[in-house]
């Protein structure tokens, strides 16, 4: 007799049948209903919002023996590590697990909160692992004290070692800066080239984190690996009309030209996504310096993912509107993109919608009440999403969001709905 999950998979459960294993009511083993949980809230886009909320919840007995059994399937182990579903009690088994990749490992410990920094530190095989502590030094949330304590690991892991450069040059005329492991996490930030100056340059990510990335997405950036650079919305305005001039750049011309032409010969949301003509990626002339555009733009696909991840803030604020999702996305991935980025990314009308989505998954995101704010007003939010996103809003939100005539009009009834409803409560008090 099949498993349950093998009907699952292959779609031969009524619907009725299937919302109960979306509730974990199934009467299968502890172990294969969080099998099926999992599966759903991955792949099944009618039941996996439910499934993520039963497995929110789930016993929590069950699920640290499922998290300390090397046999539970990866994908299971998988989803459990990451840090938007992450219930913190099941951390040490999980680092603990062999069949936990390091690569997940190295993902998780990037945006790892101050709890789990601490868990991390306390576990034999991270202590032990130079791939998994070098990624926990880009952590934004880490102390000096943790940092000499991992530099202290490190050293003692690799006694012979030779100082490891953890930050390569930044761009354009700034002279290079090479810091070595036994500097405090601290010390590493360095001035990144941009209209802003923020001190953040590029960053080494380990391997892992970069492998685990691209085996993830492999089957995209497969499809996509000769999908040249295209904006969403197109270089023209992503840049303004005059920023190249004609007789000092023909090749950017050319993109802009080509990309004018796909924009204006198409219709409706498709328009913003719409193929350029392909452009012949010459090399800079001798003593030219690329901008940051035209470095991208020599670019294939996985060499802007390893940007995305690696970059400073102003080639990040350029790959979140590449029209190659799996680059887009990987952005949100970068050890040093601030809340003041997603802030501005989840109220940009020119990102893909898969940008938008992936936002509220990220649980460090979502803590930041103006990224809630910005995507519920962002026209191009989706309108599911939007909705749901709307009960966290203030009051004088609701309102403003009530009387913005670039949403929806779903979403502006709702918003003075609620406003309403707050309003009335308010004065009853």
């Amino acid at each position: 007799m099949p498993r349950q999950i093998d009907l699952i998979r292959a779609s031969k459960l009524p619907s009725n049948m299937m919302q109960f294993a979306a509730k974990g009511a199934l009467s299968v083993p502890p172990d294969e209903n969080i099998e099926i949980l999992v599966y759903l809230a991955k792949h099944n886009k009618i039941f996996g919002d439910l499934a993520r909320m039963t497995l929110a919840g789930w016993d929590e007995k069950s699920s640290l023996a499922a998290v300390s059994d090397p046999k539970t399937p990866r994908e299971v182990l998988d989803y459990l590590i990451s840090p938007e579903n992450l219930r913190p009690k099941l951390l040490p088994a999980l680092l603990e697990n062999p069949s936990v990749d390091d690569g997940e490992l190295a993902k998780f410990a990037i945006s790892a909160s101050r709890e789990s920094i601490a868990a991390m530190l306390q576990s034999p095989r991270v202590r032990a692992s130079a791939g998994i502590l070098n990624t926990l030094r880009s952590n934004p949330y880490l102390k000096p004290e943790d940092a000499a304590a991992i530099a202290k690991l490190l050293n003692a892991n690799q006694p012979e070692a030779p100082p490891k450069a953890v930050a390569e040059p930044v761009q354009r005329g700034v002279e290079k800066v090479t810091v070595t492991d036994s500097k405090p996490a601290a010390e590493i930030d360095q001035v990144e080239s941009g209209a802003e100056g923020e001190a953040s340059s590029e960053v080494e990510v380990p391997d892992e984190v970069l492998s685990a990335y691209m085996a993830e997405h492999a089957p995209e950036i497969a499809a996509e690996k000769d999908k040249p650079f295209q904006p969403v919305g197109g270089i023209v305005e992503l840049l303004g009309s005059d920023y190249f001039p004609v007789s000092e750049n023909k090749e950017m011309t050319e993109i802009a030209a080509s990309t004018t032409e796909a924009v204006a010969g198409s219709s409706g949301p498709a328009a913003a996504t719409a193929p350029a003509k392909p452009v012949a990626r010459a090399a800079p002339q001798p003593g030219q310096r690329d901008n940051t555009v035209q470095k991208i733009n020599r670019l294939d696909v996985k060499g802007r993912i390893q940007l995305a991840m690696k970059g400073n803030k102003e080639e990040r604020s350029i790959l979140i509107r590449d029209g190659t999702k799996v680059v887009a996305l990987a952005v949100l991935d970068a050890p040093k993109l601030s809340d003041g980025e997603v802030e501005k990314f989840a109220l940009q009308k020119n990102v893909l919608e898969a940008v938008l989505r992936q936002i509220p998954l990220k649980r460090r995101f979502m803590k930041n009440y103006i990224v809630v704010r910005n995507l519920v007003a962002n026209p191009r939010t989706p309108l599911d999403l939007g909705l749901g996103l709307m009960k966290h809003l203030q009051t004088q939100d609701l309102k403003n969001v009530s009387a913005n005539k670039e949403v929806s009009e779903t979403v502006r009834k709702l918003a003075l709905k609620m406003y309403k409803q707050k309003m009335d409560t308010a004065n009853k008090k």
